[in-house]
């Protein structure tokens, strides 16, 4: 996995923690959650790549 990948997460994960403090104090708690989860979605579609490759290699690896 490349840093700068590790890096986008660690700043969605930021961005989002930030939003979401922001909401709370602002009294929307129904957009905090939604905020939340399409923070977690982006960073799954970002990661799904990686995870498919690593199953493919453990495939190939236990000849399957």
């Amino acid at each position: 996995m490349e840093v700068s990948m590790i890096l986008r997460i660690a700043a969605i994960g930021i961005l989002v923690s930030v939003v979401c403090q922001v909401l709370k104090q602002s009294g929307r708690e129904e957009y905090v959650y939604l905020v939340s989860l399409s923070g977690l979605v982006l960073a799954l579609f970002w990661i799904l790549p990686y995870i498919a490759s690593l199953f493919d290699t453990i495939m190939e690896l236990f000849s399957l």
